[in-house]
């Protein structure tokens, strides 16, 4: 089991920037990556980014890619989104998730198991 809180959302003007803490308890942090996501009112839930396990290599969506920064802290069980330049097109409840794992024989399937309780961004023009 993982639980998460997600804080750290605001208001702020385009251009400015926010940075949100995903705060872990449970399972080994450094076990599993950590996925964000932002769902905009009226719109599908959107995959922003992941930071993986102990590597902690990053990936991100196009739209936010050299705006937006993941990192971790595997010793205070955190995980942070670093948003900068931000557009009134980054406007969501942001989320962050825990990736679970499960191999059979040699198939690995992901899932998104475990959830942060969003915490809202508004970015105005």
């Amino acid at each position: 089991q993982v639980q998460l809180v997600a804080s750290g959302g605001g208001s702020v003007q385009a251009g400015g920037s926010l940075t949100l803490s995903c705060a872990a308890s449970g399972r080994t942090f450094s076990s599993y990556a950590i996925g964000w996501f932002r769902q905009a009112p009226g719109k599908a839930r959107e995959f922003v980014g992941i930071i993986r396990e102990n590597a902690g290599s990053t990936y991100y969506t196009d739209s936010v890619k050299g705006r937006f920064t993941i990192s971790r802290d595997n010793a205070k069980n955190t995980a942070t989104l670093q948003m900068n330049s931000l557009k009134p097109e980054d406007t969501a409840t942001y989320y962050c998730a825990a990736e679970t794992k499960e191999t059979v024989g040699t198939s690995t399937t992901t899932r998104w198991d475990y959830w942060g309780q969003g915490t809202q961004v508004t970015v105005s023009s």
